[in-house]
């Protein structure tokens, strides 16, 4: 039985994915699965938050649709995928491919019984679970995710997140966060690391209620661009891994939408 679903690959987003996929290789085996079903598969499973082993039947068997999944984790394939579509859209919309200003930000997720042995208590959100932080370019589109317990603190996640980020973003000179980052250790460590500028959005005086923050708004964009995805709603995944590499994967889904208009 044939099947399509909304969160299938239209002929203009495969044609847009498959040009930055590395080459099959020319020895060994040959596919039993379009590669295409496959990306379909993990595409399904995001945007319906089904389970893996609750694939419908028309896509390939779960085992080798996650075997797929897991594998382009592990070479670092879905990481490049990322970075590439993103500097593609960048310049789509007359941007350089290299952003020169990020904001950091950090959400909150309950957890599942699968889940729980990696979890903590966010007191100040009164949640149980985990902590997604993130990093992205002033078009809301993601640089660097980040998973630890929900019991972790923004400002030392924000050191893991940012570890390391320097060679990956040449031109990055300014950082906007909100109040939870304020303390002279991290603007420190920011301008350790790459000679970043990291600069409080603070919220205005004599506000009150809720009010846009400038910039701060552009990161919250971004995650309720990922909360359309159901298989992020709860953090469902075993490992934090799993779970970094979905929203890269969610991110991918949407800069194929978006590039795929191009085409």
């Amino acid at each position: 039985m044939n099947a399509t679903y909304p969160s299938n690959l239209s002929d203009a987003e495969w044609e847009c994915l498959q040009q930055h996929l590395p080459s099959d290789p020319s020895r060994g085996r040959p596919r039993t699965h379009a590669l295409r079903v496959i990306f379909d598969a993990i595409f399904y499973v995001l945007r319906t938050g089904c389970a893996w082993r609750y694939l419908p039947c028309n896509f390939p068997p779960w085992q080798t649709v996650f075997y797929h999944f897991r594998r382009l984790r592990l070479k670092g394939t879905w990481f490049r995928l990322l970075t590439t579509l993103r500097e593609a859209e960048r310049e789509r919309v007359g941007r350089n491919a290299q952003p020169s200003a990020a904001i950091i930000d950090a959400q909150s997720v309950k957890t599942v019984e699968e889940s729980a042995s990696i979890c903590g208590f966010d007191a100040h959100k009164h949640i149980k679970g985990r902590k997604r932080h993130i990093l992205v370019d002033t078009l809301s589109l993601l640089l660097s995710v980040y998973v630890t317990p929900a019991d972790l603190h923004d400002s030392k996640g924000a050191r893991c997140l940012l570890a390391g980020l320097a060679p990956l973003l040449p031109r990055l000179k300014k950082i906007w966060a909100d109040a939870a980052y304020r303390g002279q250790k991290l603007a420190k460590f920011c301008l350790a690391q790459g000679n970043w500028d990291l600069e409080i959005v603070e919220h205005p005086a004599g506000t009150r209620g809720f009010s846009v923050q400038p910039r701060r708004w552009v990161v919250e964009r971004t995650f309720g661009w990922l909360s359309r995805n159901r298989r992020l709603s709860k953090d469902y995944e075993r490992k934090v891994q799993t779970s970094e590499t979905l929203i890269q994967v969610a991110m991918i889904r949407l800069l194929l939408v978006r590039l795929g208009r191009k085409n």
